[in-house]
């Protein structure tokens, strides 16, 4: 799945000469958290809730001892000035963007959020803002994909052949150290893991096999150099 099959199109957005009172209304009255901002047709920045966190108004202005303003300088200084009290969205507004383009795949999209720590991308084509992704998008793409319930019966044989494949395709599963049983889609897990968290993570891979009814966990822990 690419940007372009999830991306919100038609964007609202902001210029610099906004004031920072108009964006904090509009991410107020659409619920959302952050807008592009648009000078004569192009990207230059994006404002976003976040850029409210340290104002002058709320009393929420970063200081700092005088020790650490010395080793601050000034011009890190002025410009932390410049965010708590700055009226225009320019003066307030992140200028070094990570972008996105259509083509761009979903996993690369979310790899870029996390390693950036931001919640939304601007989409870009030759230059041209067409959209935005965001953690909300993604909300909407999860539960577009989220499976259909199935009403067509599956076998026991078929059950435990999908698990045991889905169990050997992951590095994390129990190498030849857990047995499944399967009967009425009721799926027996038995063996011995060597951490607690494989449990929970067996048990998921069961219930997400068609046909499953339910997961009846019979797993032992081994812990080395204990002795039941």
């Amino acid at each position: 799945m690419n940007v372009a099959d999830v991306m919100t199109r038609g964007v609202i957005s902001l210029a610099p000469d906004d004031s920072v009172q108009k964006a904090a209304k509009l991410m107020m009255q659409y619920e959302v958290s952050g807008f592009p901002v648009m000078d004569r047709g192009k990207l230059v920045g994006i404002v976003t809730e976040g850029d409210f966190l340290r104002r002058a108004e709320t009393g929420t202005e970063r200081r700092r001892m005088r020790w650490i303003e010395f080793l601050a300088g000034p011009g890190q200084l002025a410009e932390e000035y410049a965010h708590a009290h700055g009226r225009k969205v320019g003066d307030v507004m992140t200028r070094d963007l990570v972008t996105v383009t259509e083509k761009t795949s979903l996993e690369e999209a979310v790899g870029l959020m996390e390693t950036h720590h931001v919640k939304r991308l601007p989409v870009v084509k030759d230059g041209a803002l067409v959209g935005i992704v965001s953690r909300g998008t993604l909300l909407h793409a999860f539960l577009a994909a989220w499976p259909k319930p199935t009403t067509t019966a599956t076998s026991d044989a078929t059950i435990r052949e999908q698990l045991v494949a889905e169990f050997d395709r992951q590095p994390w599963a129990p190498s030849g150290s857990v047995d499944v049983t399967v009967k009425n889609g009721v799926v027996d897990l038995r063996g011995v893991i060597g951490d607690e968290r494989q449990r929970a993570a067996l048990r998921i891979a069961a219930e997400n096999v068609p046909g499953v009814k339910q997961v009846r966990d019979h797993l032992t822990e081994f812990v080395p150099g204990v002795v039941e």
